[in-house]
């Protein structure tokens, strides 16, 4: 049986604010006429939102109007962007309650993302995640962006839950596509979606939250603060009853959902070691 805790998080605008745009802004970008102009007619004629928004980016990077937007340029945003409040403390605090509580039990984190790889990789909080899925971008001889490698859209972020949950993880699966496809025996799952956690906030995360729930789970919802707009979209997820709760993306100690986060992993703790000794019997 699994001992293993997994908290699987979306990234833009769970822990930090939208780091594309934020991007696209550093680089001197207008994002209201990048978003209005240029995604928003891809969507109209029937794209996918995230491999519409990759293509208005190669568009900007060939057209130089800001620029060419290389592999360091992407890096070098994701060193500075800016995460939300108590996001940077955490995975420590989260790891010693459970260390605390039940110290055979392993906490892991997650990262599961629309956004774009060669970013969220070099953020400050990088090194925190077990393994990290995003979208990427291939590049060409100049070093600008040239087309998707990975596009990490809806129900492709299911995907990652089944790679969590059968434990095909790290460097060694990443040329073995087809590998989360094979069978695993129930009592042999890595990390049973009973013992998982996701927080999301945006509709690319509802295909998660629905697996989770679905199959005993947790799944938080969030809205960043500072945007309230963004609200009463997150408030649509209690309404369909897709997540266990909703709350501002803050993580400091005081902040509600970390409090929530706390309680989850605890009690998920505390039902593993009760298995483990009905296990051993």
């Amino acid at each position: 049986m699994s001992d293993v805790i997994a908290i699987v998080f979306d990234f833009d605008d769970t822990l930090a604010p939208d780091s594309t745009s934020g991007f696209l802004e550093h680089i001197g970008v207008d994002t209201a006429d990048f978003w209005a102009n240029h995604v928003d007619p891809l969507l109209s004629d029937g794209w996918d939102p995230v491999p519409a928004y990759l293509y208005a980016m190669i568009e900007l990077s060939r057209s130089q109007k800001h620029g060419l937007i290389t592999q360091p340029l992407l890096a070098n945003w994701g060193q500075s962007l800016p995460l939300h409040a108590g996001v940077t403390s955490l995975f420590a605090r989260l790891r010693n309650q459970v260390r605390e509580i039940q110290p055979q039990v392993q906490l892991e984190f997650y990262l599961i993302s629309s956004g774009i790889g060669d970013v969220v990789r070099h953020t400050t909080i990088a090194s925190e995640f077990t393994q990290i899925w995003a979208s990427e971008f291939i590049f060409d001889a100049n070093g600008g962006i040239e087309f998707p490698r990975r596009v990490v859209s809806f129900t492709d972020k299911t995907r990652y839950l089944f790679h969590v949950q059968k434990g095909i993880i790290g460097s060694a699966f990443e040329s073995q596509p087809f590998e989360v496809n094979r069978k695993v025996p129930e009592d042999r799952l890595r990390v049973p979606f009973d013992q998982m956690i996701f927080v999301g906030d945006g509709y690319t995360d509802v295909p998660c939250f629905s697996l989770v729930r679905q199959a005993g789970g947790i799944a938080f919802g969030v809205w960043d603060p500072k945007h309230r707009d963004k609200r009463s979209r997150a408030w649509g997820f209690i309404e369909d009853g897709r997540v266990n709760n909703l709350n501002q993306a803050r993580y400091d100690e005081n902040a509600e959902l970390y409090q929530w986060l706390e309680e989850a992993v605890t009690s998920l703790a505390k039902r593993i070691a009760v298995k483990a000794r009905m296990y051993r019997g």
